[in-house]
């Protein structure tokens, strides 16, 4: 595709207005939103590639160049995927300075979409009385608009785990559920795998969904068994990831967590995500597990709960009990110690930073 390529669709609306110029698109961003009307500017321009920002979950934030070619071939994808077509009535609620937010404009414009824009807070349904083919969120944003969930057919979910205990309240809606496997290197998602509206709503616990490659993916693991990405139509380069994961067929794989968060204690490898997606079952509020220095362990397993006023002992000892009376939970995979702080540190897309907030326990 040739910098001069770049258009939109006879169909985009954007807040309900149609556009028949470029120049149209961006003088009514920026009198709506600086944000957007700069993405745009650099969209609509002649620049071969657009610059974007990875949330620095994992590490630290730092801009990446991607290809508008491979990103117009991500949006058709998704479209492709989920049967979106022109017309597609579709709702932003995530920040456009990540790649996730300036999907679904590119998406929008690419294939013809009419999409309205609300402010990315925790609660984007809460001022919404429109109904909407189409729509992307975090976890949190999910958590918080389950009463509203039927004002939108399909929704995907990323930047995170959901938890059992928020499948479990997604079984019932009527809305179909994804949650969503990528990267911005892969410009969002290069997998989904369905969390909702399974034939027995009531197996949640044992029913197992895996995540399913989208078309012109090939995966394979390395000898770490992390996931390896051949995407040629989203990147020139293979990919190299720190997930590990069990392939279940060419296309599906199941994620069991990073490798370099895996804990070593006293031998036993224990994936800090799965143990996590067990805990969901018994602790509502947001926690997470992590190994810290043990002299005898090497490293032990610890749980850090995010809750104001909870750092004493009798509130310790109900969640060890609870704990111990999880079936899931092996003795290796049982915390050795609880911590509370009082709120998590975050990147900028609501995820939580483990090692900075592990370093205000100062351990």
């Amino acid at each position: 595709m040739k910098s001069d390529q770049i258009k939109f669709h006879k169909s985009f609306q954007l807040n309900g207005y149609s556009f028949t110029s470029v120049a149209e698109i961006l003088a009514y961003t920026k009198g709506f939103s600086d944000e957007i009307h700069q993405f745009l500017e650099s969209w609509f321009s002649s620049d071969k590639c657009i610059s974007v920002q990875t949330s620095g979950s994992t590490g630290t934030p730092k801009s990446i160049l991607l290809k508008k070619e491979f990103v117009v071939n991500s949006a058709v994808a998704t479209g492709l995927y989920f049967d979106l077509q022109e017309n597609t009535t579709a709702l932003l609620c995530l920040p456009t300075v990540y790649i996730a937010g300036k999907l679904m404009l590119i998406r929008a414009i690419t294939l013809g979409w009419h999409l309205d824009v609300v402010a990315p807070n925790s609660y984007p349904l809460e001022k919404v009385d429109k109904m909407y083919d189409f729509s992307a969120m975090v976890p949190l944003q999910l958590e918080n608009s389950i009463s509203k969930l039927s004002k939108i057919k399909t929704l995907i979910v990323g930047g995170g785990v959901v938890s059992k205990e928020l499948k479990t309240k997604i079984q019932d809606v009527s809305t179909v559920i994804f949650a969503t496997y990528g990267m911005t290197e892969t410009i969002t998602h290069i997998a989904v795998k369905k969390l909702n509206n399974f034939s027995s709503s009531k197996r949640i616990i044992t029913k197992q969904s895996f995540y399913k490659t989208l078309p012109n993916v090939t995966i394979y693991i390395d000898d770490r068994n992390c996931l390896v990405i051949n995407a040629p139509k989203v990147s020139d380069e293979i990919i190299f990831t720190n997930d590990v994961v069990q392939l279940i067929s060419d296309t599906q794989f199941e994620w069991l967590g990073r490798f370099d968060t895996v804990i070593n204690s006293g031998g036993i490898k224990l994936h800090p995500e799965k143990i996590e997606e067990k805990l969901s079952e018994i602790i509502t509020r947001r926690f997470f597990v992590a190994g810290i220095p043990d002299q005898k362990l090497g490293e032990k397993l610890v749980l850090i709960i995010e809750a104001d006023n909870y750092n004493n002992f009798d509130f310790q000892l109900f969640i060890k009990k609870e704990i111990l009376n999880l079936k899931s939970i092996s003795k290796f995979e049982t915390p050795k110690e609880i911590y509370f702080v009082t709120h998590f540190i975050e990147t900028g897309t609501k995820k939580i930073q483990r090692n900075k907030t592990l370093d205000l326990l100062k351990l």
